[in-house]
C-alpha cells in the first residue's frame, strides 16, 4: 500500500517564545518568507502524500485560514499581473488535502496522535510535529517512505549528535545492520542520567519528529501511561511497539532545525535566507560587513 496520509501535530502553546506567541501560532512564524508548518507541508507534498490531518487547539484558527483559499487576494494578484506571488498562496491547496482536528487539552504527543486515529484508518502513515525543518536534497520524508517500502515495519528519523546533549531529545538504541540503518532495540525520551537511564551509546536520537507507523500504535498508545512531566510521549509508545514486532531507524541526509527552539530558529532563518533568491546576496554581504 502506497503512503498518502500524513498526521502533524501542531497544538502547543509555543510557550518557548512568548510573548509573540501569545496570540500567533508558533508554526506560522515566518522563516525568511515562509512560515515554519509551509516548509513541512511542502515537505509531505514532495514525498508523495496527499492528505494531511493537523492536529490543533482551539487558538490555532490562524493555521486554518492559512492554508485556505482567499479569493479576494487572489482576484487582486491576478488583475495585478503578479502571478509568481499568485502561485504562492494557490499550490499547496492545488496539491494536497488538508483536514483539522482539535486536541482538547496539552497531554503530550501521542495523546495528539490518538486525535487523528479516525482519519488514519487501517493504513500505515507518516507522522511529524510542526516545529521541525530539514533541509535536504531529497525529503527527509521521502528518504523514510523508501526504507518502509524495504522493510514494511515503523521507522524513526534519527540523527546523531553528542553525548552531553542527548538528554535533550528522545533516545533510539539499536544495531546497524545497513548504510544508516538501525534496528531499535529501545527507545527512551530524554535520559535521565541521574536515575541511571544511559544514553544511546550510538549517538542516536529522534530528530524533527518524522515517522512511518502502522495503524498497530493506536491500541499501545490507548494504554500508554504518563511520561516525564505528566505528558503522553509517542517515543514511550515506540518502545511498547518493539514488543510487537521489529522497528528501525534511519539516519536522514539533511540538516534539522528545531525552530521551536529560539538559537535554531535563527539559524533556519539564516540558512534558508542564502538561498532566498532575493535577498542572499545582500544578506551575505550585511553579514561580511558585521564580521569587520
Amino acid at each position: 500500500m502506497k503512503i498518502k496520509k500524513a498526521v502533524i501535530i501542531a497544538a502547543g502553546f509555543g510557550t518557548r517564545f512568548l510573548p509573540v506567541t501569545k496570540v500567533q501560532a508558533k508554526e506560522l512564524m515566518p522563516i525568511v518568507d515562509k512560515p515554519v508548518l509551509e516548509y513541512i507541508v511542502e515537505e509531505m507534498i514532495n514525498s508523495g502524500i496527499t492528505n494531511i490531518i493537523l492536529v490543533v487547539n482551539k487558538y490555532k484558527i490562524s493555521i486554518e485560514n492559512h492554508f485556505d483559499r482567499l479569493f479576494e487576494l487572489e482576484h487582486t494578484l491576478k488583475r495585478g499581473g503578479k502571478e509568481k506571488l499568485l502561485e504562492k498562496i494557490t499550490t499547496i491547496p492545488s496539491k494536497v488535502n488538508i483536514a483539522y482536528v482539535r486536541q482538547q487539552a496539552p497531554l503530550g504527543t501521542a495523546h495528539a496522535l490518538l486525535c487523528a486515529k479516525a482519519f488514519v484508518g487501517n493504513e500505515p502513515f507518516v507522522f511529524s510535529d510542526a516545529d521541525s525543518v530539514i533541509d535536504s536534497k531529497i525529503p527527509a520524508t521521502k528518504q523514510l517512505l523508501e526504507i518502509y517500502n524495504k522493510y514494511k515495519c515503523p521507522i524513526v528519523g534519527v540523527q546523531k549528535t553528542e553525548n552531553r546533549f542527548l538528554t535533550r531529545y528522545g533516545n533510539i538504541y539499536g544495531k546497524k545492520i545497513g548504510k544508516r540503518i538501525y534496528k531499535v532495540e529501545d527507545s527512551i525520551e530524554k535520559p535521565d542520567i541521574k536515575k541511571g537511564e544511559k544514553v544511546s551509546p550510538q549517538g542516536l536520537f529522534i530528530a524533527g519528529m518524522r515517522y512511518i507507523l502502522t495503524p498497530q500504535i493506536f491500541p499501545i498508545l490507548e494504554k500508554l501511561k504518563p511520561g516525564k512531566g505528566g505528558e503522553y510521549y509517542i517515543n514511550d509508545g515506540i518502545k511498547d511497539l518493539l514488543e510487537k514486532g521489529d522497528v528501525y531507524a534511519y539516519h536522514y541526509e539533511g540538516d534539522y532545525y528545531d525552530t521551536g527552539n529560539k538559537l535554531e530558529y535563527l539559524k533556519a532563518n539564516v540558512n534558508f535566507a542564502f538561498k532566498h533568491e532575493e535577498v542572499k546576496d545582500e544578506f551575505k554581504k550585511y553579514l561580511k560587513n558585521l564580521e569587520i
